[in-house]
């Protein structure tokens, strides 16, 4: 049986308005009366009718999280924080894959379908600023490259930053042939040429010179894409003695490769990727990563959108900085 505020009132001896006061979180009630309330709550096991007070508000109650492809490891496990942090504030998320298609983008942008969401967290491959300030009305937060400083909040991290600390890692373990297997260069691949970018500037540091043979380029970042840029490297006659993948998934496929080759990790080529996904955890040997903090990427997300869409639309666009570990493993300095 489904309890209404009528009984939580008549159960606490309040008025119905006294109980919408204490289950909405007004200040104004007697601490007696509210403790009688929550009591009269616990014991009737009520639970509130999200459904009218979002329709009382014109919501719906739904945002959506909308990615380029759940089959990259990252934004499934960064899907699982959004929808726990929206999950604490009465919100569920509807999840859309866009394949990094500038028309799926676009119908995301847009709101998907007209009085569906009420906000949007995008991770957009295709689309630039300017396409998304032609696109008005749904609440909005940027995550990735693709689009910073642009017409909507955004949170990201310090992408040059990390590459350059992972491959520094590399470096300082004296690794002197450091292959980097992801670059692009392609208008949606911002964030392989900041990756690269860290990369370079490590090697500069290290005083290592910057090799084209040990730069491999991946159209996509999937383990098949790593395993067949790692063969390309071998089969140059330069063998790297490390190499930095631009993400986890492409260093679990250059793991595969190595292996195939008759090759040990780390003792004869280092391996270090980029995201911290669950399957390097449990990889063999385990995989050496820069761990972004999803938990806070999500919630930063979710806390801006919540911004917007219960309060100013109008502020400008805030920009959100993510923090992140660099985390040696079994890959880089051995069992």
């Amino acid at each position: 049986m489904r309890h209404r505020l009528k009984d939580v009132a008549e159960r606490a001896g309040v008025s119905v308005k006294t109980v919408s006061n204490v289950v909405n979180g007004y200040v104004h009630v007697r601490p007696d009366t509210r403790a009688r309330v929550e009591e009269a709550i616990a014991e009737l096991n009520y639970r509130p009718n999200l459904s009218a007070r979002n329709l009382r508000k014109g919501r719906t109650g739904v945002i959506a999280f909308a990615v380029p492809e759940l089959d990259i490891p990252y934004f499934a496990e960064l899907a699982r924080h959004v929808v726990t942090a929206a999950a604490e504030l009465g919100w569920t998320v509807l999840i859309d894959q866009t394949g990094g298609g500038h028309e799926q983008e676009r119908v995301a942008a847009s709101g998907i379908t007209e009085h569906l969401i009420d906000g949007l967290i995008f991770s957009p491959l295709a689309l630039t600023a300017e396409d998304l300030t032609g696109l008005a009305g749904t609440p909005m937060v940027l995550l990735g490259e693709r689009v910073d400083h642009g017409p909507a909040d955004h949170v990201g991290i310090d992408n040059v930053g990390a590459a350059r600390a992972i491959t520094a890692h590399l470096a300082g373990l004296g690794r002197r042939r450091i292959a980097a297997i992801g670059s692009q260069r392609t208008p949606e691949g911002v964030s392989a040429r900041l990756r690269l970018a860290g990369y370079t500037a490590a090697l500069a540091d290290a005083g290592l010179a910057y090799d084209e043979r040990l730069v491999a380029p991946a159209t996509a970042w999937h383990r098949a894409d790593g395993a067949a840029a790692m063969r390309g490297l071998l089969a140059y006659g330069v063998r790297p003695d490390a190499v930095f993948c631009f993400n986890d998934t492409l260093a679990l496929g250059a793991l595969r490769a190595l292996h195939e080759a008759g090759l040990r990790v780390p003792e004869d080529v280092a391996v270090a990727g980029f995201d911290d996904i669950e399957d390097g955890r449990f990889s063999v040997p385990t995989l050496s990563t820069i761990a972004p903090d999803k938990e806070r990427i999500a919630r930063l997300a979710v806390e801006l959108l919540a911004g917007r869409i219960d309060g100013d639309r109008t502020a400008p666009p805030r920009e959100l900085s993510a923090p992140w570990t660099l985390t040696p493993r079994e890959s880089t300095q051995g069992p």
